[in-house]
């Protein structure tokens, strides 16, 4: 029987269990908070407001939300700083994780770039919030161009980076010992 197939499965580390369980709970946190901002100017609630790309476009999203809703579209981009600290904690863990037993060259570049993708889509999303939190009263074009810009970087870095987490995972695995 082939040992490098039957390798005991090791345990999730408690910070990657940790960071996990936190994202977990400030995305449910993100999507209650979204539910008062969804309009008919806003479908999406706060997603539509990142990607209006103009002044025009984000004080109609403003003026559909009631006072209360722009309170929460404010603290929701507070609580996306903390949601942000976490799901770049988790998704840099994990890759660690995917990578331990792939000791080729060819894994460790798709490595080195998974977890930049990464740091680039958890600076994007940083930058975006800002731009956000400048972006209420009143509008304008440049910071909803830049939050715009920047939500589109942070979408495009999380969905590369999880496309190169599965190239990963499925990369030919090799024992981190050689089978005796």
């Amino acid at each position: 029987m082939d040992q490098a197939r039957h390798l005991p499965k090791r345990p999730l580390g408690s910070a990657l269990v940790t960071s996990l369980v936190i994202s977990a709970a400030l995305f449910i946190a993100l999507l209650v908070m979204n539910q008062p901002l969804k309009t008919a100017s806003a479908p999406q609630g706060m997603i539509s407001f990142q990607l209006a790309g103009t002044a025009q476009q984000a004080q109609t999203i403003l003026a559909s939300w009631r006072p209360d809703s722009v309170t929460m579209a404010r603290a929701s981009l507070w609580v996306d700083f903390a949601f942000i600290a976490a799901y770049l904690a988790m998704l840099l863990q994990l890759t660690r994780r995917f990578s331990l037993d792939r000791p080729g060259v060819r894994e460790r570049i798709i490595a080195k770039w998974v977890r930049m993708l990464f740091i680039v889509a958890g600076t994007s999303d940083v930058i975006e919030n800002i731009a956000l939190l400048n972006n209420f009263s009143p509008p304008d074009d440049s910071l909803s161009m830049v939050a715009s810009i920047f939500s589109l970087l942070k979408f495009t870095g999380l969905l590369l980076g999880l496309a190169g987490l599965i190239i990963l995972r499925a990369a030919r695995r090799q024992p981190l010992t050689p089978a005796s």
